[in-house]
């Protein structure tokens, strides 16, 4: 076997493999004579059927799959000489392909890229640490309270923060349009959820109050039939109900499967949840700019193989996301390019950290990881147990702890900036980057 390799882009390889024909010759014969075991051919018995004959009816199936079988073995055994790392499947382009000439064919795949990560000491990092004050804990209780709000009916006219039940038809120009029309719908006023001018203009009804409203779509409507016109809708009020906030009492901490301890018992749960978010928000920024960092660092080229393959995933993502009757291969690939290559190049970026700093998972953090997954669960001890007992999920979690490990790694030797905040501060999400400064900035 003769190989050659060209070197077409920083990735892609074009290998030109030449396979002697007695290598074919002699895969061919042992495929006949394995099929002569088991023919049957008329007038014969089986395996006493003629070698000539057997030729005559099988062979070019043979030759059929003995090329495929040394085009798929001959390629590895060329990759596997060569040392090359082949991304996917390769493009096979026959050149000799005829009976006492042998095979010779061109193989055109990519191959990952080989690359030292570096520039660790350049990544500045700001760490964030922060406390769960009582005034924090106060803060979140009147968030679940406000998050299980009743309403009560009152006989007032309706307030900021009120719920209506209304009826109404909308018409554009005497004409009623799609979606504008609906019967005992409950809506919160101040809840924005329609469109600017139609809520205010509720505020001071009453029960069995009829008001007429005149609201714009906005400019940049979703309807674009819509968008930019003036409606009129012809509103029933129905029902006029005002918020009432839950107690602090058993019944409350009940909804929570917190029905012991009474209010010292439900704010240390409280207590306890907003300290794992609190780790998960901190963890979560940390590893953000870590992982910024490592690209900004290693500009690398990334195989369009794993892109295309990375964009099909988050196709198939996008429509278990939102549904519909979308098929995935009907969402414009480029839709998801840009996320597909960065998602690719962070992969072989914390594959490569793993195997230059000979990173391994550490068995005593797999075991405290899901030990504080499964704390969030009423049976602890039995979610370890289900871990532990599926190699897949325990192989998931195992990953997860190895990418933390990485994030330590590159802590360890970038530039690292602690600071303390407020709860508020650390759990809020971190603000995207301004498009106009990156733009600047490149």
């Amino acid at each position: 076997m003769q190989v050659s390799v060209e070197s077409t882009s920083a990735l892609e390889r074009k290998m030109t493999i030449s396979v002697p024909d007695e290598r074919i010759e002699s895969e061919v014969t042992k495929r006949l004579q394995q099929t002569a075991k088991r023919a049957k051919v008329s007038g014969f018995r089986p395996g006493k059927v003629p070698m000539n004959i057997i030729r005559q009816r099988y062979e070019a199936d043979a030759r059929q799959d003995v090329l495929g079988d040394v085009i798929q073995a001959t390629f590895y055994e060329a990759v596997v000489a060569e040392k090359l790392n082949p991304v996917g499947q390769p493009a096979i382009e026959p050149k000799v392909f005829e009976k006492d000439k042998g095979l010779e064919f061109i193989a055109t795949f990519e191959v990952f890229p080989e690359f030292e990560v570096q520039g660790l000491d350049s990544i500045a990092i700001e760490r964030q640490s922060a406390e769960v004050a009582d005034s924090d804990i106060d803060n979140m209780l009147d968030i679940l309270r406000k998050q299980n709000t009743r309403f009560v009916d009152v006989e007032r006219a309706a307030a900021t923060d009120d719920q209506v039940t209304i009826s109404f038809v909308g018409n554009i120009d005497g004409e009623v349009f799609a979606g504008g029309t609906a019967d005992n719908v409950p809506l919160v006023l101040g809840s924005g959820r329609m469109i600017p001018g139609f809520e205010e203009a509720l505020i001071g009804c009453k029960a069995g109050d009829t008001k007429v409203i005149t609201p714009t779509f906005p400019e940049d409507y979703q309807n674009l039939d819509l968008a930019g016109k003036t409606a009129e809708f012809n509103v029933i009020v129905n029902k006029v109900e005002a918020p009432e906030l839950p107690e602090l009492n058993e019944e409350f901490f009940e909804m929570f499967g917190n029905s012991e301890g009474g209010l010292e018992g439900f704010r240390a749960e409280v207590s306890k949840n907003m300290q794992r978010e609190l780790k998960q928000a901190i963890n979560g920024k940390v590893k953000s700019q870590v992982m910024d960092g490592l690209l900004a660092a290693n500009d690398i080229e990334v195989p369009g193989a794993l892109i295309a393959s990375e964009v099909d995933r988050l196709r198939v993502q996008a429509v278990q996301q939102f549904g519909g009757n979308v098929k995935p291969e009907q969402l414009p690939a480029e839709l998801f390019t840009e996320q597909a290559k960065r998602r690719v190049a962070l992969g072989l970026i914390v594959a490569q950290m793993v195997k230059q700093f000979e990173i391994k998972a550490d068995d005593e953090r797999v075991r405290s990881t899901i030990e504080e997954m499964a704390a969030a669960y009423q049976e602890p001890q039995q979610v370890i147990e289900w871990y532990y007992k599926n190699q897949q999920q325990l192989e998931d979690v195992r990953a997860v702890v190895l990418e933390e490990q990485v994030v330590d790694t590159v802590l360890s030797k970038a530039k690292v900036t602690d600071s303390t905040v407020t709860y508020e501060e650390a759990v809020k999400p971190a603000a995207a980057p301004d498009v106009a400064e990156e733009a600047e900035a490149e």
